[in-house]
């Protein structure tokens, strides 16, 4: 199964993908922690994309293509993935539709997540995260023992750069610009289509979620 997670950042990708890939079995393949990790490790991908991650812009199609192909590839993905932040733009969207055509495969279902810019900017200036095992957190809903420092390992928390409240506003400007655009294409695929508003708690929005599955037949 092949399922996109989409929208805006802080809208609750990661939180939802997680949950997702327990319940299916299937991997996460989430586009923005790997052009992360590859800064992190100072690879050539890392070096290609660190300008456009900082930034906070999007990653030029040709790169994606190269991330997201690989990924697929990949052992761990013959039962199918979860994509988290991608696609983000129409190009990219007939891209994955062209890649999952190669193996005989197709997208199955699209969730659609959403809240107002105020949560999202309000969420994400509160999130930290590990640089050592990537454990995230949020001062407000989901605060450390320590406040500064990681519950799993201790190490100092960091706040990303693209976390920051001029950055935010900056990736929501180019969100609601550039990737918005593909909820109407989206929509007119005949795949399932869900809609999951995740202003409320996590709990309240996963139980949400397991019941649309259930009702699709996904999720028993």
């Amino acid at each position: 199964m092949y399922i996109v997670l989409f929208g805006p950042p802080g809208a609750g990708k990661g939180t939802y993908g997680r949950k997702l890939s327990q319940w299916l079995g299937i991997p996460v393949v989430a586009t923005g922690d790997m052009l992360r990790a590859a800064i992190e490790e100072g690879t050539q991908l890392g070096e290609r994309v660190k300008k456009y991650v900082y930034a906070g812009e999007l990653v030029p199609d040709e790169i994606m293509r190269e991330v997201v192909k690989q990924a697929l590839d990949s052992e761990t993905a013959k039962n199918g993935v979860i994509f988290d932040g991608f696609p983000r733009t129409l190009q990219q969207a007939k891209m994955l539709e062209e890649l999952l055509s190669e193996k005989g495969a197709h997208i199955d279902l699209i969730i659609e997540l959403d809240a107002s810019d105020d949560v999202i900017i309000e969420r994400l200036s509160s999130r930290r995260v590990c640089p050592k095992c990537g454990a995230v957190y949020n001062l407000r809903t989901n605060p450390p023992k320590d406040d500064s420092k990681c519950d799993v390992c201790g190490t100092p928390l960091v706040q990303r750069d693209d976390d920051k409240p001029e950055t935010i506003k900056f990736r929501l400007d180019v969100y609601h610009k550039q990737t918005a655009p593909l909820l109407e294409y989206f929509r007119q695929q005949p795949v399932d289509y869900l809609v999951l508003n995740t202003e409320g708690t996590i709990e309240e929005g996963e139980k949400k979620l397991r019941e649309e599955l259930v009702n699709l037949g996904i999720l028993r």
